[in-house]
């Protein structure tokens, strides 16, 4: 099948183009930026061989245009697209484009990953080299294991409320609220 991979051009961490995963896999990617329409680019793309599929990795960068875009890819080129992505930020807000991909897909499929608590984990915590929680900084700020962290609400709440993530207290043996 032929796949368009798509990353926003702010994510370069695996070089400019290229899509990597944290085990080592990695592809070739057609980068955009928030003023890119992209339907018509890919639209384009149809016209030299067919698209059975298109792939959106870091979603949560695009712009409400983009997903409206994205949704008249499906609809007017039926051409199904996914797209991977964080729904929230450091700090517990949604971006942009999480918020209208949640508002505007078909479906959502939710990849799971745990605390280390071993609740799931639903947030993110953006880090310091000492290990403190940064609860201040504009919204984006590109970076993997080295400066966030994925938590579970309560350990988010915690994070944001103490100093260091050293400090972030595990879960004891008593029943939370609603346990």
């Amino acid at each position: 099948m032929h796949t368009i991979i798509l990353q926003p051009e702010i994510d370069q961490r695996s070089g400019v183009g290229k899509v990597a995963s944290r085990i080592g896999i990695e592809s070739e990617a057609l980068t955009f930026n928030t003023a890119d329409n992209l339907l018509s680019i890919i639209g384009n793309l149809t016209e030299s061989s067919p698209l059975h599929c298109v792939l959106v990795d870091e979603a949560q960068f695009l712009t409400k245009q983009q997903v409206r875009q994205l949704s008249d890819v499906c609809d007017l080129l039926d051409i199904p697209v996914l797209a991977y992505g964080l729904r929230t930020d450091f700090q517990g807000n949604l971006f942009e484009g999480s918020q209208h991909l949640l508002a505007w897909a078909d479906s959502l499929c939710e990849i799971k990953t745990i605390c280390h608590c071993g609740r799931k984990a639903t947030m993110v915590l953006r880090i310091d080299e000492q290990g403190r929680a940064i609860k201040m900084g504009n919204q984006v700020q590109i970076g993997g294991n080295d400066r966030y962290i994925s938590v579970c609400r309560l350990h988010f709440k915690r994070g944001m409320s103490q100093r260091s993530v050293d400090e972030l207290p595990l879960l004891d043996a008593q029943p939370l609220a609603g346990q």
